[in-house]
């Protein structure tokens, strides 16, 4: 019997983070200071990209990224309908209009067969980007999805909130790190406290194009430049020039301190999520519960793991009686009232809605111990018995 709520996610901070923290604390700076670019050079070492620019969220990430490639209001971004609505809002901020592109039945990523049915019913240069994402901490097939953008002529912003530290191995027999700007124009991962790297709120764009990585840079901090090379005028130490209209979202020093330290046990953390996730396959193998596809080229990040079954609701719960707290990932977004305005409705995106009617994340965190996990294997079986 576990007396405590187990929940589908939760953070793991070691005394060495706190240390970090209390370090950084101390230190004669609070923002923009020497930790923000040792975790950005830390992080883009990790993933094997040229640039990495940290930020105050994914969400804000995301608008940034629209904003470097110069979204402007009617112009066209897909994305998926099973994600978090951030991965369409960050577009909308700059008027983008989202058009919604149904899930794959095994992986719940972008089906990419329907991606290029879309792709194909119109004119070349339609599409200003696509915003496929890593689901659950699976990578997209981004290699193929390069092909597509070199062919149909729009940019790829590969929405990794759920998978750093994931890994795919390409049809030449390559890997590529998540992140790592190959096939991907701007990756951005998000480090909330459920997520594999927490700093409280965070977030970060990957890319190896300088220009993008100089434009989201310069928006991240209201639009302002500092660097002599590029100011119109100087004035002397003191100058700066606001060069276009951007936004604050920077991170802090703390925050990066924190992130430094959290990015020293990622590949731990993958390496326990994955371990949690063959426990789950074993348990709930020859039994009716559908449990998460994965492919041999793949490493998943298993930020979440969701099973699929019927009753879901009377699942959801019979846990919850039992200090379980799994969660619903996630209501597809063109049913949301906001984007059913547009003409979105239900019947769209038949398979994210059927997955949607079915889908529910397990409890998967690196410091969930065994006895929790053994507890919320009994009562699914319990349950479904």
């Amino acid at each position: 019997m576990i007396d405590h709520i187990i929940s589908y996610g939760h953070q793991h901070i070691t005394d060495q983070d706190i240390d970090a923290v209390v370090e950084a604390l101390k230190s004669d700076y609070l923002t923009q200071g020497p930790k923000i670019a040792a975790f950005e050079k830390d992080f883009a070492e990790y993933v094997g990209s040229k640039y990495v620019c940290v930020v105050s969220n994914g969400t804000a990430a995301l608008h940034l990224c629209a904003m470097a490639l110069d979204i402007k209001p009617g112009d066209k971004v897909i994305t998926t309908p099973i994600t978090f609505v951030a991965s369409a809002n960050g577009f909308r901020y700059c008027g983008a209009e989202i058009v919604f592109c149904d899930i794959d039945h095994e992986t719940f990523l972008m089906d990419l067969d329907k991606l290029e049915d879309i792709l194909k019913a119109s004119p070349k240069g339609t599409y200003k980007a696509v915003v496929p994402v890593d689901f659950a901490g699976y990578p997209v097939d981004v290699e193929r999805m390069r092909a597509l953008a070199d062919e149909y002529g729009f940019a790829i912003v590969e929405d990794a909130c759920h998978a750093p530290g994931g890994s795919l191995i390409d049809r030449k027999g390559d890997k590529h790190m998540i992140g790592d700007g190959h096939y991907a124009d701007l990756t951005v991962f998000s480090f909330h406290p459920v997520k594999h790297i927490a700093t409280g709120e965070g977030g970060a764009i990957t890319t190896n194009n300088k220009e993008l990585f100089d434009k989201v840079s310069l928006y991240r901090t209201h639009g302002i430049t500092r660097d002599p090379a590029l100011l119109q005028e100087n004035h002397g130490g003191w100058y700066y020039e606001m060069q276009e209209l951007g936004y604050n979202y920077r991170i802090t020093e703390f925050q990066a301190a924190l992130g430094i330290s959290q990015l020293k046990r990622l590949n731990w953390s993958i390496e326990r999520r994955n371990e949690i996730a063959k426990k789950y396959d074993a348990a709930f193998a020859n039994t009716s519960i559908s449990t998460p596809f994965r492919a041999e080229n793949i490493t998943h990040a298993f930020h979440l793991y969701i099973i699929q079954v019927d009753k879901r609701k009377e699942l959801y719960d019979f846990l919850r009686q039992n200090n379980i707290f799994s969660q619903v990932l996630y209501i597809p977004a063109h049913t949301m009232p906001y984007y059913k305005q547009f003409g979105w409705k239900q019947g769209d995106m038949p398979v994210a809605e059927d997955y949607y009617s079915k889908c529910l994340a397990l409890p998967m965190f690196p410091s969930l111990t065994d006895e929790e996990q053994d507890w919320v294997i009994e009562k699914v079986l319990e349950f479904i018995k």
